[in-house]
């Protein structure tokens, strides 16, 4: 028989006492391990911006790079922690149900046989389910992206609102919210790590002094960036990269400033709207859009 009850008072005081200690055994454990989960997830960022902390001589780019890197490693051993810890709990409680159980008498090969069917079952009917929780955990352990990064996933392109372990909720720049499987991502393309570029392509004319041009291009676009109050936006003052493009029609020169994660749609937009008015009152000719 499956189950085979304990009648005398001794084998009732007996069990009762093994399942005390079972439970007890089982919510010291859980906490232990949730705390030591707890103190590695704390303490991930700590290093990086202690050593920032520690500096008097002002900030470098590098320090800034670095402090950066030890808030995201921060967030995203939270996040992992909670998963871990979760884990943990249902793994910890788990078992000793199952030691419970057997206490009683209950014969648990039947009961482990039938889940472990009852789990090859669901295994295979929820392959993709299965697939977007993995996925969801690797990209969390390697920080793709997280909440605020602005991300081209292939199929929505937008700001990260959530991160879940099966959907990554995306906001896209007309307020519609995408919700994308993580086993359905193939790439990621973070705009928002470290540092972004704010990009301007100027059509000239084919016949323009681009030395002359580009002298009044980089002097407008510091004046646009100052103008507009983005200097604290700005990590690397703007500058010419040159000729981007020729055609029988014209040609395009590139200008380039590297901004702060997210930053650099308006100082691109303060860039542009300066030095198209700069080159304009110095009758540079511009070219057509496209041309």
């Amino acid at each position: 028989m499956p189950f085979t009850p304990a009648l005398s008072l001794d084998g009732l005081v007996h069990t009762g006492v093994a399942v005390a200690v079972i439970v007890l055994v089982a919510v010291v454990l859980r906490f232990v391990v949730n705390r030591v989960i707890g103190h590695v997830a704390a303490g991930a960022g700590v290093p990086g911006l202690l050593s920032l902390v520690r500096r008097r001589r002002g900030v470098s780019d590098a320090d800034r790079i670095e402090a950066f890197g030890s808030a995201r490693r921060a967030q995203r051993a939270r996040t992992v922690g909670s998963v871990i810890r979760n884990a943990a709990t249902i793994l910890i409680f788990g078992t000793a149900f199952m030691m419970v159980l057997g206490q009683f008498g209950v014969n648990l090969a039947p009961v482990l046989a039938s889940a472990g069917v009852l789990g090859l079952a669901i295994g295979f009917g929820a392959q993709n389910l299965v697939k977007d929780f993995l996925s969801g955990i690797f990209m969390l352990l390697e920080d793709q992206y997280g909440v605020g990064d602005h991300v081209d996933l292939g199929d929505a392109i937008g700001t990260i609102e959530r991160v879940g372990l099966r959907t990554t909720t995306v906001r896209d720049v007309t307020g519609m919210v995408w919700y994308v499987r993580n086993g359905t991502i193939e790439r990621v393309g973070n705009g928002s790590q470290d540092h972004a570029v704010a990009v301007v392509d100027l059509p000239l004319a084919i016949d323009t002094d681009v030395t002359r041009a580009a002298t009044i291009a980089e002097a407008a676009a510091v004046a646009g960036i100052d103008e507009h109050g983005h200097g604290a936006d700005v990590l690397e003052r703007p500058q010419v990269l040159g000729v981007e493009s020729l055609s029988a029609s014209g040609l395009t020169l590139r200008l380039t400033a590297r901004t702060k994660p997210g930053r650099q749609w308006a100082v691109q937009r303060a860039m542009t709207e300066r030095v198209v008015a700069a080159l304009r009152a110095d009758e540079v000719v511009l070219a057509p859009a496209g041309a």
